[in-house]
């Protein structure tokens, strides 16, 4: 009996072994699995934004870090969620090569800025820049929904879209696997 019971034991061994192996390797490609891989991104076409300050930003000043370029709206409840992750994560990465653009997404008819875009940013402290869409944009016809983010990698590639708000765990851990990678 003793033999037998030792057999027994060890197969539930070698079984929780590899459950344990499978989870793990699960896990890992699951936190990983948003971004698209190295080889398959295709280059972010040149993108300039005027700021509420009035000063340009260009995607091609920001070679060599990670953006992320946050599409969003007053309106939108997802976005007054999303907003304080993406401050947080763009703190704790900023000085690593990481860094946050938004555009707000709000229809408007003049050069004024909306009073829904003053309020959110004054309300939630945003603390990186803002650019708002042209008068009439055509920019958010093509979007699946507000909020949607970008994550471009080092060498201006687009690594991963959002469509809804981003988790910050999930998020975070996109960021520092592409501040990771080597730019070109």
């Amino acid at each position: 009996m003793t033999v037998s019971r030792s057999i027994y034991l060890r197969y539930i061994l070698v079984g929780l072994t590899g459950i344990t192996l499978a989870v793990a390797i699960l896990a890992h490609s699951h936190r990983s699995a948003g971004l698209a891989t190295p080889k398959s991104r295709k280059p972010v076409p040149p993108l300039t934004l005027t700021l509420l300050d009035g000063q340009t930003w260009k995607l091609s000043d920001h070679r060599g870090q990670v953006v992320a370029i946050n599409y969003w709206a007053s309106w939108c409840v997802p976005c007054w969620e999303e907003t304080p992750i993406l401050m947080h994560v763009s703190h704790d990465f900023g000085a690593q090569g990481f860094t946050v653009v938004g555009v707000a997404m709000d229809e408007r008819d003049s050069n004024e800025v909306p009073v829904g875009v003053s309020r959110f940013l004054e309300t939630l402290h945003v603390s990186y820049p803002v650019a708002l869409i042209r008068p009439m944009s055509q920019v958010g016809y093509g979007m699946d929904g507000l909020p949607t983010t970008l994550l471009i990698d080092r060498s201006g590639r687009l690594a991963r879209t959002y469509v809804g708000a981003v988790r910050e765990k999930g998020f975070r851990l996109d960021v520092e696997l592409l501040l990771k990678e080597p730019g070109d």
